[in-house]
């Protein structure tokens, strides 16, 4: 005798007055899959979470336990902990730090696609200074230069101090002018 409901695990009978297991499982795996996400970050920014005591040391001790059967039992503990807490707020700091973590490394990957253009073209360099009208057009033409001349003197060794340099030159000009949009933003909301 079954009746429709039987394979829905969303389904509460109307004379059920708690969470059934399937949900109570899945808040429970969903707590382990948020304190991995906090065992993932550094010393620092674990500590810039907010975690309260117990917690922040339940994490640690994970991150200090070497077998997976240790590791597995250490992290449903940080789920039991993090039940008795208010999760919003943990969740709000991991994405805001992902999220932080994402925008450099997506800054670092428009460096490199810069220096790669600069380096193969010189409409590049009008493109750049269009977009950066603040850079130093004679240093960055030097830099230019210099690097083109290592490329061409051991074509298979790109990592020479001129391309280095070239790269620092334009991750720093970028972010400068990403820090000028960012205060003209500011400037106008006032």
């Amino acid at each position: 005798m079954s009746t429709p409901h039987d394979h829905d695990p969303d389904y509460e009978a109307p004379d059920y007055d708690r969470p059934s297991k399937t949900r109570l499982k899945k808040e429970s795996h969903d707590l382990q899959h948020l304190g991995e996400q906090l065992a993932a970050l550094s010393d620092g920014q674990l500590a810039s979470v907010g975690l309260d005591e117990q917690l922040f040391d339940a994490v640690q001790q994970y991150k200090k336990t070497k077998s997976h059967e240790g590791r597995r039992r250490q992290m449903q503990y940080v789920g039991k902990l993090m039940r008795k807490v208010d999760v919003d707020p943990i969740r709000e700091a991991v994405a805001a730090l992902q999220l932080g973590h994402a925008k450099d490394s997506l800054a670092l990957h428009q460096a490199e696609r810069w220096r790669v253009e600069l380096l193969a073209s010189d409409d590049a360099l009008t493109t750049w200074m269009a977009e950066h009208p603040g850079s130093d057009v004679q240093q960055l033409r030097s830099l230019i230069r210099a690097a083109r001349k290592d490329a061409a003197a051991a074509p298979e060794q790109r990592s020479g101090r001129a391309f280095r340099e070239l790269f620092q030159f334009i991750k720093s000009q970028a972010s400068a002018g990403t820090d000028e949009d960012t205060e003209n933003h500011t400037d106008d909301d006032a």
